[in-house]
């Protein structure tokens, strides 16, 4: 499966790389980081997952919270379609952005998990079911799909800390800047 998402991605004007263990993957990563004095964390537990944030702080890179102004942008995805579409959706915004543009480099470490079969509307559906709900919980949100631990309604939440209030597709890698997938053959955060 990942053959096909590997085309389509680099179709897509990403460069790809794909690790068959977590280890593999933070040796990725750490390669990416050699050259970047400034490293942005879009919160993701995918890269935590691997232990890429704590040898980041290890090796002396600085970690920032202002993703658009560092070297290397490290985030995950919350689903991947076949057809090799990114699809994430934020609370804040912030790792969205970040994803766009600012930084010199953008890295996703990415979970067989988070692959689904279909498209834009499967993905979509997979983040409220599997990453959202999990997420609000981490963050202490007192959002409906945090406390019931399932989506009660995606469009019909009107909750004022839903964690869906962005959602960015992306089509092909944007104009401007560097990025990466890491496809990982182990199931990586939500």
């Amino acid at each position: 499966m990942f053959e096909q998402i590997v085309e389509a991605l680099k179709r897509r004007g990403f460069e790809v790389e794909t690790a068959a263990t977590k280890q593999e993957a933070l040796a990725l990563v750490m390669k990416e980081a050699e050259s970047a004095q400034s490293v942005g964390w879009g919160g993701s537990e995918s890269v935590k997952e691997i232990g890429a944030r704590a040898r980041l702080v290890e090796s002396g890179k600085e970690i920032r919270d202002h993703q658009l102004e560092c070297d290397l942008f490290l985030l995950s995805a919350n689903a991947l379609t076949a057809d090799g579409r990114i699809v994430n959706i934020d609370g804040t915004g912030n790792r969205v952005a970040a994803s766009i543009c600012g930084p010199k480099r953008v890295v996703y470490v990415i979970g067989r998990n988070k692959i689904v079969d279909g498209g834009v509307d499967e993905a979509i559906a997979r983040i409220r079911r599997c990453a959202c709900p999990p997420n609000a919980k981490r963050l202490g949100k007192r959002t409906p799909c945090g406390l019931a631990g399932a989506c009660v309604g995606g469009e019909g939440c009107d909750s004022p800390d839903r964690m869906c209030k962005v959602t960015a597709v992306f089509d092909r890698k944007p104009t401007g800047i560097s990025a990466k997938v890491i496809l990982v053959d182990e199931d990586l955060g939500y």
